[in-house]
C-alpha cells in the first residue's frame, strides 16, 4: 500500500503594516525561510517550514503582505484578500496568527474581526508588549480573550519574549476543531444576506462573509471566471447592491462593536509621558533640520561604503589574482586555462569583489529601517514629493531603489493612486542602485584622487554622493515632467504611524542583509558568468582568417621591437582582441560613442551591461585580463594604461571617467527592470518609453560631462 504524505499545516501571519509581523516571522523561522511568488503577480510571499511542537506535524509559516482591511486599495493588499477568499489558493491558510500592535490595538482590530468572520482558527498576538509596559499600557488578557473568543498572547517580536508559545497555541486551536464561525462582529443588512446567499448557492462558497467579500471584489479577483463575474454582476443588479456604501457601513459597524471591548480591557495612561522619541523627532522631523539631518545621514552612508569596504575588497581581489596565478601554473598555457582564468574567474571576481560594498549598503539601510528613521523620511517628504507627481510613500520606493530597482518598483503597489504609482515606477530606476556601485567604484578609483577636504571628507566619497544626487535630481525632474504630461488627477493622502525609536533587532538585520546579498550575488553572478563565457568566445574567435593574421602581424611587430616574452604575449593578445568578434562589434559602434570619450572596448562593455549594469566591471575584467601574464596587475592599472590607437593619448582621462559615471547614473542598463516595469504597468508602451527616454538622457548627459571636463 502506498503511504500518502500529509500536506503541511499552513499558518499565515496576518496584520497591519508596521505591526511587527515580519519581525516575528524572522524570529520564528531564522534562515529557513524561502520566497514564493503569488501566481500571476510579481509579489513575493515569504514562507518557511516548521515542525509543530506537540504532534511533530509538518507546518508551513506564510508571511502575507500587510493590509489594513479586506477592502484593499493597493496591489499588495489585494493579495491578502485574494488569498483569504479562495480556499484553493496555494497560500490559503489552515490557521492564522494575527499580529497586532498592542499600543494601538483599536486600529488593528478592523482587519482582525474580518479575519474572524472568515471562520479560520485564529490566535491574536499582541506585539510590542515590552514597549506597552514601558508606557504604562496594561491589558487584561483573560477578559480580552473571552470577549473576542480567541486565544490572546502578549509577545515582544524584537526580544523574542513569549514567541515560543505561538506555535503550540495555534496547533492546539487547530486540533481542537472548535467552532470557527465568529460572525458576531457585523450585523448583515437584508440586501447583504441575499447577495451572500446567492453567491454561496451559485459558487459553492461555504462561509457567508467570504461570499460577501467575493461580491465586493468580483471584478478583480483572479480565481473567478468570466461567467462567474457575469453572474455576480447580475446579482448586483437584481439586488440593487451598492458595494461602496456597504463597505463603509460595515467598517463603521465593526468599530462600534469592538471599540468598547478594547476600552474595557486595555488600560492606557490618561496622558502619555513625553519620551525620548518626541525629543528626537523635534529635530529629525523639523522642516529645516530634518532634511539637513537626512542629507548628513546619507553622506555618512556613502562614506562608510567606501571607507569600510576597502580592506575586504583588497583581500578578495588579491585572492582571485593568486588563484588565477596558481591555475595558470598548474594548467599551463592553453585554451582551457584561458577559459577558466580569463572567462570564468575574471568575470566572477568582477562581482564578488564588490560584495563588501553591497553588504554595507544593505546593512545601513536595514538599520535605519529597524531604528524607525525611514518612517520619518516618508512623513517628512510627503508634501515635497507631491510637487513631483508622487507622495510620501514614493520615498520608500525611491530609497529602496538604492538597493535594487526591481523590488523598489514592486514596492510601489502600496501607492493607491495609479498616476502617482506610475510616475514612481517610471522614475525609480534613476536612483543609483547597488548594481551601479561596482561601476562607480572602478571609475572613481581610476580617475578621482583620494584627497580629503576639511580633514575628513574624501573626494571620492563626494563624487559617489554626487552620482546619487544626480540620480535624485533626474528622478524628480522626470516626475515633474510626467505630472505635467499626464495632467492633474485626484491626489492620494498619506496616513502613517511613526514607530518609537528603538535599537535594531540584530537577528532581523542579519537575515535581511544575508538575503539581499545572496540575491544580488546569485542573480548577478549567473548573468556575469554567462556574459563572461560569451565574451571569452567572442574575444578568442573572429571572422575568417582575421585571428591568424593578427597573431602573425603581432609576432612580426614584437620581433622588430625586440620585445620580451611577456610583452610579446600582451601585444599578440591586443592584436587578437582587436581582430575578434568582440573587437568587430566594439569598432562598429565606436563612431556613435566616440563623442562621449569611449573607445571600442568600452563599447563592448556598454552592450553587455544591458543585461545588468554590474556586468560592465566583469566585461572590463575579462577584456583587460586576456593575454596578460601579470595577474597581480589590478584592473584599474590595466585601464589606466589603455591608449587611443590613433593618437596614443590615454583613454581613461578624468573627462572619460566622469562621462561614464554620468552615463551609468542615468541609463536604463538593466533588462530585469524593463521586464518588471512591463509587468507592473501591464504594457510594453511604458517600459519602452522609459528605456528610450533614459537612454537619451544618459547619452546627452554623458556628452555634456565629457565636454565640461575635457
Amino acid at each position: 500500500m502506498i503511504e500518502t504524505v500529509a500536506e503541511p499545516i499552513k499558518i499565515a501571519l496576518v496584520g497591519n503594516p508596521n505591526s511587527g509581523k515580519s519581525t516575528i516571522f524572522n524570529q520564528l523561522t531564522g534562515l529557513r525561510q524561502k520566497t514564493g511568488n503569488f501566481p500571476g503577480v510579481t509579489v513575493d510571499i515569504k514562507k518557511a517550514a516548521v515542525t509543530l511542537p506537540n504532534t511533530k506535524k509538518k507546518g508551513q509559516l506564510i508571511d502575507l503582505p500587510g493590509t489594513y482591511s479586506l477592502y484593499p486599495t493597493g496591489s499588495d493588499e489585494k493579495i491578502v484578500a485574494a488569498v483569504l477568499t479562495n480556499p484553493n489558493d496555494p497560500f490559503f491558510p489552515d490557521a492564522i496568527l494575527y499580529i497586532a500592535d498592542v499600543i494601538h490595538l483599536e486600529k488593528h482590530l478592523l482587519l482582525f474581526t474580518q479575519v474572524l468572520d472568515l471562520g479560520l482558527p485564529t490566535v491574536l498576538v499582541l506585539n510590542m508588549s515590552d514597549v506597552a509596559e514601558e508606557n504604562g499600557v496594561k491589558v487584561n488578557l483573560p477578559r480580552l480573550s473571552e470577549k473576542l473568543g480567541v486565544p490572546v498572547i502578549a509577545v515582544s517580536g524584537r526580544s523574542g519574549d513569549q514567541l515560543n508559545r505561538l506555535l503550540p497555541e495555534i496547533e492546539k486551536l487547530w486540533l481542537s476543531k472548535s467552532p470557527r464561525h465568529h460572525q458576531g462582529y457585523y450585523q448583515y443588512t437584508e440586501t447583504e444576506k441575499q447577495v451572500s446567499e446567492a453567491i454561496r448557492q451559485n459558487l459553492g462558497v461555504e462561509n457567508t462573509y467570504r461570499a460577501l467579500l467575493i461580491a465586493h471584489h468580483y471584478s478583480w479577483l483572479p480565481f473567478l471566471s468570466d461567467s462567474d463575474r457575469a453572474m455576480i454582476a447580475t446579482i448586483h443588479e437584481t439586488k440593487s447592491f451598492q458595494s461602496l456604501r456597504s463597505q463603509v457601513d460595515e467598517t463603521l459597524d465593526r468599530f462600534d462593536r469592538f471599540t468598547p471591548v478594547v476600552r474595557d480591557n486595555v488600560q492606557q495612561p490618561s496622558v502619555f509621558p513625553e519620551t525620548s522619541t518626541d525629543h528626537i523627532d523635534a529635530i529629525l522631523t523639523h522642516r529645516v533640520w530634518g532634511p539637513l539631518a537626512f542629507v548628513l545621514v546619507m553622506l555618512l552612508v556613502f562614506q562608510a561604503i567606501f571607507e569600510w569596504s576597502s580592506y575586504p575588497m583588497d583581500m578578495i581581489e588579491s585572492g582571485f589574482n593568486g588563484l588565477n596565478h596558481q591555475i595558470r601554473v598548474a594548467m599551463g598555457d592553453g585554451w582551457l586555462s584561458s577559459l577558466v582564468t580569463d572567462g570564468i574567474l575574471s568575470g566572477l571576481s568582477g562581482i564578488l569583489v564588490f560584495v563588501p560594498q553591497i553588504a554595507i549598503l544593505f546593512l545601513l539601510i536595514t538599520i535605519l529601517e529597524e531604528v524607525g528613521y525611514m518612517a520619518r523620511v516618508v512623513f517628512m517628504f510627503d508634501h515635497s514629493m507631491r510637487r513631483f507627481g508622487m507622495n510620501g510613500r514614493s520615498v520608500v520606493a525611491l530609497i529602496s531603489g538604492g538597493a535594487c530597482a526591481v523590488p523598489a518598483i514592486m514596492s510601489s503597489r502600496t501607492i493607491g493612486n495609479w498616476q502617482e504609482r506610475l510616475i514612481t515606477i517610471m522614475v525609480t530606476p534613476f536612483i543609483s542602485c547597488s548594481a551601479r556601485l561596482p561601476v562607480y567604484a572602478v571609475l572613481i578609483g581610476l580617475a578621482v584622487p583620494s584627497h580629503r577636504i576639511l580633514g575628513f571628507l574624501n573626494v571620492q566619497t563626494l563624487t559617489l554622493a554626487a552620482m546619487y544626487a544626480l540620480g535624485v535630481v533626474a528622478a524628480l525632474g522626470s516626475g515633474y515632467l510626467m505630472k505635467k504630461y499626464l495632467g492633474r488627477r485626484d491626489p492620494s493622502f498619506l496616513a502613517i504611524q511613526l514607530p518609537v525609536y528603538r535599537m535594531p533587532q540584530w537577528k532581523n538585520v542579519a537575515i535581511t542583509v544575508l538575503e539581499k546579498v545572496k540575491a544580488f550575488v546569485m542573480g548577478a553572478g549567473k548573468i556575469i558568468i554567462i556574459i563572461s563565457l560569451v565574451l571569452w568566445v567572442m574575444a578568442n574567435f573572429g571572422p575568417g582568417n582575421n585571428m591568424a593574421n593578427a597573431m602573425e602581424t603581432a609576432q612580426q611587430s614584437a620581433a622588430a621591437q625586440q620585445l620580451d616574452t611577456a610583452a610579446t604575449n600582451d601585444l599578440v593578445a591586443a592584436y587578437r582582441l582587436e581582430a575578434s568578434w568582440a573587437g568587430s562589434l566594439g569598432k562598429f559602434i565606436e563612431p556613435a560613442i566616440r563623442p562621449l570619450g569611449y573607445d571600442w572596448k568600452i563599447g563592448i562593455a556598454l552592450i553587455t551591461s544591458f543585461a545588468a549594469r554590474e556586468v560592465f566591471v566583469g566585461t572590463m575584467s575579462t577584456i583587460y585580463s586576456i593575454g596578460s601574464t601579470e595577474d597581480e596587475v589590478l584592473l584599474r592599472e590595466k585601464m589606466k594604461a589603455a591608449t587611443w590607437a590613433d593618437s596614443g593619448a590615454p583613454v581613461y582621462t578624468l573627462a572619460t571617467a566622469i562621462s561614464l559615471l554620468v552615463f551609468y547614473a542615468l541609463a536604463m542598463q538593466c533588462m530585469s527592470t524593463i521586464a518588471v516595469v512591463k509587468r507592473e504597468t501591464g504594457s510594453w508602451k511604458w517600459a519602452l518609453f522609459q528605456f528610450i527616454f533614459m537612454s537619451l538622457v544618459a547619452y546627452l548627459g554623458a556628452w555634456a560631462a565629457y565636454l565640461a571636463f575635457s
